[in-house]
Protein backbone atom coordinates (compact mmCIF):
# COMPACT_ATOMS: atom_id res chain seq x y z
CA UNK A 1 0.00 0.00 0.00
CA UNK A 2 1.16 3.66 -0.73
CA UNK A 3 0.21 6.42 1.13
CA UNK A 4 1.37 10.13 0.20
CA UNK A 5 0.76 11.02 4.44
CA UNK A 6 2.75 7.64 6.63
CA UNK A 7 0.52 8.68 9.77
CA UNK A 8 -2.87 8.66 7.53
CA UNK A 9 -0.95 5.41 6.40
CA UNK A 10 -0.65 3.76 9.94
CA UNK A 11 -4.31 5.00 10.81
CA UNK A 12 -5.66 3.19 7.60
CA UNK A 13 -3.87 0.10 8.16
CA UNK A 14 -5.25 0.04 11.92
CA UNK A 15 -8.68 0.81 11.09
CA UNK A 16 -9.52 -2.38 8.77
CA UNK A 17 -9.62 -4.52 11.78
CA UNK A 18 -11.90 -2.02 13.73
CA UNK A 19 -15.56 -1.44 14.62
CA UNK A 20 -16.87 1.75 12.71
CA UNK A 21 -15.93 3.58 9.61
CA UNK A 22 -13.04 2.35 7.93
CA UNK A 23 -10.52 4.44 7.25
CA UNK A 24 -10.67 6.39 10.57
CA UNK A 25 -9.69 9.85 9.92
CA UNK A 26 -7.99 12.32 12.58
CA UNK A 27 -9.78 15.65 12.36
CA UNK A 28 -7.86 18.86 11.06
CA UNK A 29 -7.94 21.34 13.90
CA UNK A 30 -6.55 24.04 11.64
CA UNK A 31 -9.15 23.24 9.15
CA UNK A 32 -11.98 22.39 11.48
CA UNK A 33 -11.07 26.36 12.64
CA UNK A 34 -11.96 28.05 9.56
CA UNK A 35 -14.85 26.20 8.61
CA UNK A 36 -16.33 26.51 12.30
CA UNK A 37 -14.98 30.62 11.66
CA UNK A 38 -17.06 31.50 8.67
CA UNK A 39 -19.44 33.88 8.57
CA UNK A 40 -22.53 33.88 6.93
CA UNK A 41 -22.56 34.78 2.95
CA UNK A 42 -18.39 34.21 3.66
CA UNK A 43 -16.59 32.06 2.02
CA UNK A 44 -12.29 31.04 3.16
CA UNK A 45 -9.85 28.88 1.34
CA UNK A 46 -9.93 26.02 4.27
CA UNK A 47 -6.51 24.22 2.99
CA UNK A 48 -4.93 21.68 1.20
CA UNK A 49 -6.30 17.92 1.37
CA UNK A 50 -4.21 14.99 2.22
CA UNK A 51 -4.35 12.02 0.02
CA UNK A 52 -4.65 8.61 1.26
CA UNK A 53 -5.07 5.44 -0.70
CA UNK A 54 -3.49 2.06 -2.17
CA UNK A 55 -2.44 4.26 -5.26
CA UNK A 56 -1.88 0.98 -7.92
CA UNK A 57 -0.02 1.90 -11.03
CA UNK A 58 -3.00 2.99 -13.41
CA UNK A 59 -3.83 5.67 -10.23
CA UNK A 60 -0.02 6.69 -10.11
CA UNK A 61 0.10 7.04 -14.21
CA UNK A 62 -2.58 10.13 -14.18
CA UNK A 63 -0.89 11.49 -10.97
CA UNK A 64 -4.01 10.64 -8.76
CA UNK A 65 -1.87 10.07 -5.98
CA UNK A 66 -0.76 13.97 -6.25
CA UNK A 67 -4.15 15.46 -7.19
CA UNK A 68 -7.43 13.28 -6.40
CA UNK A 69 -9.69 12.33 -8.72
CA UNK A 70 -10.51 15.64 -10.33
CA UNK A 71 -13.91 16.90 -12.21
CA UNK A 72 -14.52 14.76 -14.96
CA UNK A 73 -16.40 16.44 -17.85
CA UNK A 74 -20.22 15.15 -17.40
CA UNK A 75 -18.87 13.24 -14.11
CA UNK A 76 -18.75 16.24 -11.37
CA UNK A 77 -21.92 14.88 -8.69
CA UNK A 78 -21.19 13.87 -5.35
CA UNK A 79 -23.55 12.34 -2.99
CA UNK A 80 -23.29 12.43 0.94
CA UNK A 81 -23.10 9.27 3.05
CA UNK A 82 -24.64 10.45 6.62
CA UNK A 83 -23.21 7.76 8.45
CA UNK A 84 -19.76 8.16 7.12
CA UNK A 85 -20.11 11.68 7.37
CA UNK A 86 -18.61 12.08 4.06
CA UNK A 87 -19.10 12.62 0.39
CA UNK A 88 -18.21 10.07 -2.69
CA UNK A 89 -17.40 10.31 -5.83
CA UNK A 90 -16.79 8.15 -8.79
CA UNK A 91 -17.07 7.96 -12.60
CA UNK A 92 -16.01 8.34 -16.31
CA UNK A 93 -14.16 11.11 -17.96
CA UNK A 94 -15.51 11.95 -21.87
CA UNK A 95 -11.78 10.11 -22.68
CA UNK A 96 -9.33 12.17 -22.13
CA UNK A 97 -6.74 11.87 -20.19
CA UNK A 98 -8.32 8.44 -18.79
CA UNK A 99 -11.89 6.41 -18.11
CA UNK A 100 -11.42 4.67 -14.53
CA UNK A 101 -13.63 2.72 -12.45
CA UNK A 102 -12.20 4.45 -9.36
CA UNK A 103 -14.46 5.19 -6.18
CA UNK A 104 -13.09 7.91 -3.72
CA UNK A 105 -14.67 9.88 -0.64
CA UNK A 106 -13.78 13.47 0.78
CA UNK A 107 -13.43 14.12 4.39
CA UNK A 108 -13.80 17.61 5.22
CA UNK A 109 -13.42 17.58 8.94
CA UNK A 110 -10.18 15.41 8.13
CA UNK A 111 -8.97 17.48 4.81
CA UNK A 112 -8.89 14.09 3.68
CA UNK A 113 -9.45 12.73 -0.09
CA UNK A 114 -9.55 8.65 0.33
CA UNK A 115 -9.31 6.47 -2.90
CA UNK A 116 -11.64 3.95 -1.44
CA UNK A 117 -11.31 1.56 -4.76
CA UNK A 118 -8.05 2.02 -7.16
CA UNK A 119 -9.12 1.64 -10.62
CA UNK A 120 -8.60 -0.88 -12.73
CA UNK A 121 -6.96 -1.05 -15.92
CA UNK A 122 -7.59 2.14 -18.13
CA UNK A 123 -10.82 1.73 -21.05
CA UNK A 124 -11.05 3.67 -24.30
CA UNK A 125 -14.07 5.79 -25.10
CA UNK A 126 -16.04 3.28 -27.50
CA UNK A 127 -14.35 -0.95 -26.02
CA UNK A 128 -12.43 -1.85 -23.06
CA UNK A 129 -9.08 -0.62 -23.51
CA UNK A 130 -5.83 -1.92 -24.88
CA UNK A 131 -5.27 -3.99 -22.00
CA UNK A 132 -8.79 -6.01 -21.04
CA UNK A 133 -6.84 -9.32 -19.45
CA UNK A 134 -8.68 -7.79 -15.86
CA UNK A 135 -12.55 -8.53 -17.62
CA UNK A 136 -14.00 -11.89 -17.96
CA UNK A 137 -17.87 -12.23 -18.62
CA UNK A 138 -19.64 -13.14 -16.01
CA UNK A 139 -23.45 -13.90 -15.49
CA UNK A 140 -24.12 -11.77 -18.16
CA UNK A 141 -22.59 -8.89 -16.99
CA UNK A 142 -19.01 -7.69 -18.17
CA UNK A 143 -16.73 -7.39 -14.49
CA UNK A 144 -13.01 -7.14 -13.83
CA UNK A 145 -11.63 -9.64 -11.96
CA UNK A 146 -11.60 -7.41 -8.69
CA UNK A 147 -15.42 -7.22 -9.18
CA UNK A 148 -15.59 -3.33 -10.58
CA UNK A 149 -17.48 -2.65 -13.65
CA UNK A 150 -15.85 -3.23 -17.05
CA UNK A 151 -17.49 -0.71 -18.81
CA UNK A 152 -17.68 2.64 -16.80
CA UNK A 153 -20.03 5.94 -17.48
CA UNK A 154 -20.33 9.29 -16.93
CA UNK A 155 -22.80 9.53 -13.88
CA UNK A 156 -24.10 12.63 -15.38
CA UNK A 157 -26.70 13.20 -12.24
CA UNK A 158 -27.48 9.45 -12.16
CA UNK A 159 -25.46 8.64 -8.90
CA UNK A 160 -27.09 8.38 -5.77
CA UNK A 161 -27.17 7.29 -1.82
CA UNK A 162 -29.30 4.95 -0.44
CA UNK A 163 -28.53 5.46 3.89
CA UNK A 164 -30.72 2.05 4.66
CA UNK A 165 -28.31 0.05 3.11
CA UNK A 166 -25.55 2.14 3.31
CA UNK A 167 -24.61 1.98 -0.66
CA UNK A 168 -24.07 4.60 -3.52
CA UNK A 169 -25.88 3.57 -6.78
CA UNK A 170 -24.50 4.38 -10.05
CA UNK A 171 -26.57 4.12 -13.09
CA UNK A 172 -23.67 2.95 -15.27
CA UNK A 173 -24.65 3.63 -18.97
CA UNK A 174 -22.35 3.87 -21.79
CA UNK A 175 -22.10 3.97 -25.55
CA UNK A 176 -19.75 0.58 -25.42
CA UNK A 177 -21.07 -1.99 -28.52
CA UNK A 178 -21.42 -4.80 -25.19
CA UNK A 179 -21.65 -7.26 -27.74
CA UNK A 180 -18.67 -6.98 -29.26
CA UNK A 181 -16.74 -6.80 -25.89
CA UNK A 182 -18.18 -10.15 -25.15
CA UNK A 183 -17.11 -11.32 -28.40
CA UNK A 184 -13.83 -9.99 -27.54
CA UNK A 185 -14.07 -12.30 -24.61
CA UNK A 186 -14.74 -15.69 -26.20
CA UNK A 187 -18.34 -15.29 -24.50
CA UNK A 188 -21.68 -15.54 -26.02
CA UNK A 189 -23.32 -11.89 -26.87
CA UNK A 190 -26.82 -13.32 -26.32
CA UNK A 191 -26.06 -13.91 -22.96
CA UNK A 192 -25.73 -10.25 -21.68
CA UNK A 193 -28.03 -8.97 -19.57
CA UNK A 194 -30.76 -7.11 -20.63
CA UNK A 195 -31.63 -4.96 -17.95
CA UNK A 196 -29.99 -1.39 -16.79
CA UNK A 197 -26.41 -1.40 -15.85
CA UNK A 198 -27.71 -0.09 -12.19
CA UNK A 199 -24.48 -0.80 -10.01
CA UNK A 200 -23.85 -0.57 -6.02
CA UNK A 201 -21.03 0.39 -3.78
CA UNK A 202 -20.18 -0.13 -0.59
CA UNK A 203 -17.56 2.13 0.93
CA UNK A 204 -17.08 0.34 4.23
CA UNK A 205 -16.27 -2.88 2.31
CA UNK A 206 -14.85 -1.26 -0.93
CA UNK A 207 -16.64 -3.04 -3.14
CA UNK A 208 -18.58 -2.72 -6.39
CA UNK A 209 -21.49 -4.84 -7.50
CA UNK A 210 -24.02 -5.44 -10.32
CA UNK A 211 -27.77 -5.42 -9.06
CA UNK A 212 -29.25 -7.17 -11.75
CA UNK A 213 -32.91 -7.08 -12.32
CA UNK A 214 -35.65 -8.70 -14.05
CA UNK A 215 -38.49 -6.90 -15.99
CA UNK A 216 -39.79 -4.40 -16.13
CA UNK A 217 -37.27 -2.09 -16.32
CA UNK A 218 -36.55 1.45 -17.52
CA UNK A 219 -34.38 2.08 -20.28
CA UNK A 220 -30.83 3.42 -19.25
CA UNK A 221 -30.69 6.61 -21.07
CA UNK A 222 -27.71 9.15 -20.84
CA UNK A 223 -28.00 11.92 -18.50
CA UNK A 224 -30.66 10.71 -16.67
CA UNK A 225 -31.44 11.37 -12.78
CA UNK A 226 -30.96 8.50 -9.98
CA UNK A 227 -31.73 9.98 -6.49
CA UNK A 228 -32.96 7.96 -3.54
CA UNK A 229 -36.24 9.65 -1.90
CA UNK A 230 -36.72 8.24 1.54
CA UNK A 231 -40.63 8.66 1.23
CA UNK A 232 -40.82 6.34 -1.20
CA UNK A 233 -38.19 3.74 0.28
CA UNK A 234 -36.35 3.97 -3.03
CA UNK A 235 -34.34 5.54 -5.93
CA UNK A 236 -36.23 7.30 -8.05
CA UNK A 237 -34.91 6.62 -11.67
CA UNK A 238 -36.26 10.06 -14.03
CA UNK A 239 -35.72 10.26 -17.88
CA UNK A 240 -37.71 13.00 -19.95
CA UNK A 241 -36.53 12.29 -23.47
CA UNK A 242 -37.47 10.43 -26.99
CA UNK A 243 -36.14 7.47 -25.35
CA UNK A 244 -37.83 7.03 -22.20
CA UNK A 245 -40.59 9.90 -20.49
CA UNK A 246 -40.86 8.20 -16.83
CA UNK A 247 -40.00 8.56 -13.53
CA UNK A 248 -39.28 4.26 -12.16
CA UNK A 249 -38.80 3.23 -8.86
CA UNK A 250 -35.94 1.15 -7.53
CA UNK A 251 -36.91 -1.38 -4.68
CA UNK A 252 -34.16 -2.59 -2.70
CA UNK A 253 -35.44 -4.69 -0.99
CA UNK A 254 -37.24 -6.79 -3.82
CA UNK A 255 -34.25 -5.95 -6.12
CA UNK A 256 -37.27 -4.60 -8.66
CA UNK A 257 -38.35 -1.94 -10.43
CA UNK A 258 -41.50 -0.14 -11.02
CA UNK A 259 -42.91 2.50 -13.49
CA UNK A 260 -44.57 5.58 -11.41
CA UNK A 261 -45.62 7.57 -15.08
CA UNK A 262 -49.03 6.38 -16.45
CA UNK A 263 -49.97 6.41 -19.83
CA UNK A 264 -52.13 9.11 -19.10
CA UNK A 265 -49.50 11.67 -18.18
CA UNK A 266 -47.16 11.58 -20.92
CA UNK A 267 -48.89 14.86 -21.91
CA UNK A 268 -48.25 16.57 -18.17
CA UNK A 269 -44.87 14.88 -17.83
CA UNK A 270 -43.44 15.70 -20.74
CA UNK A 271 -44.15 19.83 -20.22
CA UNK A 272 -43.55 20.09 -16.97
CA UNK A 273 -40.32 16.96 -16.02
CA UNK A 274 -36.95 18.11 -16.18
CA UNK A 275 -34.79 17.28 -19.59
CA UNK A 276 -32.39 14.95 -19.55
CA UNK A 277 -28.62 16.66 -18.52
CA UNK A 278 -30.94 18.09 -15.32
CA UNK A 279 -29.52 18.88 -12.05
CA UNK A 280 -31.46 18.68 -8.80
CA UNK A 281 -31.53 17.82 -5.17
CA UNK A 282 -34.40 16.15 -3.02
CA UNK A 283 -35.77 18.58 0.01
CA UNK A 284 -36.82 16.17 2.98
CA UNK A 285 -38.32 18.52 4.78
CA UNK A 286 -40.83 19.90 1.51
CA UNK A 287 -40.46 16.70 0.61
CA UNK A 288 -39.93 17.65 -3.28
CA UNK A 289 -38.07 16.72 -5.88
CA UNK A 290 -36.08 19.96 -7.25
CA UNK A 291 -34.56 20.15 -10.67
CA UNK A 292 -32.88 22.69 -12.99
CA UNK A 293 -32.02 22.50 -16.61
CA UNK A 294 -30.65 24.99 -18.16
CA UNK A 295 -33.07 28.17 -17.43
CA UNK A 296 -35.89 25.71 -16.12
CA UNK A 297 -36.99 24.64 -12.73
CA UNK A 298 -39.20 21.75 -12.30
CA UNK A 299 -40.82 21.17 -8.94
CA UNK A 300 -41.32 16.58 -8.27
CA UNK A 301 -43.89 15.61 -5.63
CA UNK A 302 -43.77 12.08 -4.50
CA UNK A 303 -46.88 12.31 -3.02
CA UNK A 304 -48.89 13.08 -5.51
CA UNK A 305 -46.37 11.49 -8.34
CA UNK A 306 -46.53 14.27 -10.14
CA UNK A 307 -44.08 16.86 -11.93
CA UNK A 308 -44.59 20.78 -12.00
CA UNK A 309 -42.72 23.32 -14.10
CA UNK A 310 -42.74 26.26 -11.70
CA UNK A 311 -39.59 28.76 -13.89
CA UNK A 312 -39.23 28.55 -17.66
CA UNK A 313 -36.66 31.74 -18.44
CA UNK A 314 -36.04 32.56 -22.11
CA UNK A 315 -32.00 31.92 -22.46
CA UNK A 316 -31.08 35.26 -22.28
CA UNK A 317 -32.37 35.80 -18.51
CA UNK A 318 -30.21 37.01 -16.13
CA UNK A 319 -32.40 36.35 -13.42
CA UNK A 320 -31.93 32.57 -13.50
CA UNK A 321 -28.99 30.34 -13.47
CA UNK A 322 -27.89 28.37 -16.24
CA UNK A 323 -28.63 24.16 -14.96
CA UNK A 324 -26.41 21.57 -16.95
CA UNK A 325 -24.45 18.58 -15.49
CA UNK A 326 -21.33 18.70 -16.79
CA UNK A 327 -20.71 22.89 -15.89
CA UNK A 328 -23.34 23.69 -12.80
CA UNK A 329 -23.66 21.47 -10.04
CA UNK A 330 -26.97 21.65 -7.87
CA UNK A 331 -27.22 20.68 -4.18
CA UNK A 332 -29.40 21.18 -1.14
CA UNK A 333 -28.14 23.24 2.15
CA UNK A 334 -30.72 21.45 4.85
CA UNK A 335 -29.67 24.21 7.43
CA UNK A 336 -31.14 27.39 5.42
CA UNK A 337 -33.75 24.91 3.45
CA UNK A 338 -32.50 26.30 0.41
CA UNK A 339 -31.05 24.92 -3.47
CA UNK A 340 -27.53 26.21 -3.93
CA UNK A 341 -25.74 25.97 -7.37
CA UNK A 342 -22.41 26.95 -8.74
CA UNK A 343 -22.44 27.73 -12.40
CA UNK A 344 -18.79 26.77 -12.97
CA UNK A 345 -18.43 28.65 -16.32
CA UNK A 346 -18.91 31.99 -14.62
CA UNK A 347 -17.50 31.42 -11.15
CA UNK A 348 -21.03 32.29 -10.09
CA UNK A 349 -22.79 30.78 -7.12
CA UNK A 350 -26.72 30.75 -6.82
CA UNK A 351 -29.51 30.04 -3.76
CA UNK A 352 -32.70 28.67 -4.85
CA UNK A 353 -35.62 29.44 -2.59
CA UNK A 354 -38.51 26.60 -3.33
CA UNK A 355 -41.40 28.54 -1.45
CA UNK A 356 -40.76 31.55 -3.14
CA UNK A 357 -40.08 29.72 -6.14
CA UNK A 358 -36.97 32.33 -6.61
CA UNK A 359 -33.28 32.39 -7.57
CA UNK A 360 -30.91 34.92 -6.04
CA UNK A 361 -27.14 35.22 -7.23
CA UNK A 362 -24.69 35.56 -4.58
CA UNK A 363 -21.96 37.85 -3.59
CA UNK A 364 -19.98 36.32 -0.95
CA UNK A 365 -17.31 37.42 0.91
CA UNK A 366 -13.68 36.54 1.67
CA UNK A 367 -11.73 34.02 -0.40
CA UNK A 368 -12.22 34.08 -3.93
CA UNK A 369 -13.50 30.12 -5.18
CA UNK A 370 -10.12 28.26 -7.37
CA UNK A 371 -11.07 28.49 -10.89
CA UNK A 372 -10.23 25.53 -13.37
CA UNK A 373 -12.47 22.90 -15.78
CA UNK A 374 -11.73 20.13 -13.48
CA UNK A 375 -13.53 21.55 -9.96
CA UNK A 376 -15.85 19.08 -8.10
CA UNK A 377 -18.63 20.49 -5.62
CA UNK A 378 -20.90 19.77 -2.63
CA UNK A 379 -22.57 20.29 0.12
CA UNK A 380 -21.76 19.35 3.69
CA UNK A 381 -24.69 19.08 6.08
CA UNK A 382 -22.11 18.14 9.05
CA UNK A 383 -20.92 21.38 8.53
CA UNK A 384 -23.04 23.17 7.05
CA UNK A 385 -21.05 24.61 4.04
CA UNK A 386 -21.11 24.64 0.37
CA UNK A 387 -17.74 22.81 -0.83
CA UNK A 388 -15.56 23.82 -4.21
CA UNK A 389 -12.26 21.25 -4.60
CA UNK A 390 -10.09 21.66 -7.40
CA UNK A 391 -7.45 18.93 -6.85
CA UNK A 392 -6.26 19.02 -3.42
CA UNK A 393 -7.64 22.88 -2.69
CA UNK A 394 -10.47 23.25 -0.65
CA UNK A 395 -12.60 26.26 -0.37
CA UNK A 396 -15.90 26.68 1.69
CA UNK A 397 -18.90 29.01 1.40
CA UNK A 398 -21.24 29.45 3.95
CA UNK A 399 -24.88 30.26 2.52
CA UNK A 400 -26.82 33.11 4.37
CA UNK A 401 -30.02 32.20 6.53
CA UNK A 402 -31.94 34.96 5.37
Amino acid sequence: MEIVSPLLGLIFLSAMGQNGIIPELPSNPEALARIQGLKPNEAALIGKASLLGDFNETARKFEMHKTGPRGRDFTIKMVWAPERKRVLFCGANHGVPHRLNDVWEFDLGALTWVMLYAPDNPRDYLGLGKDFSDVEFKDGVLITRRGGPAVIAHTWWGLAYDPVRRQMLFMNTWVTDMKKAVQQLGGDPEQLDPGPPLWAFTPQKAEWKMLATKRPFPRPIFGGWLEFIPELNGALWHANNWQERASWLYDAKSNSWKKLTGKNELDSFEKNAAEPEQVGYYDPKRKLLIAHRHKATSHYDPRSNSWKKVIDASKDSTEVPYGHDAFSPMYHDPSTGRGILVEFKTNTLWSYDPDQIRWKKLSPVGDKMPEGNKRLAYFDPEHKVFVILHDTTVWAYRLDQK
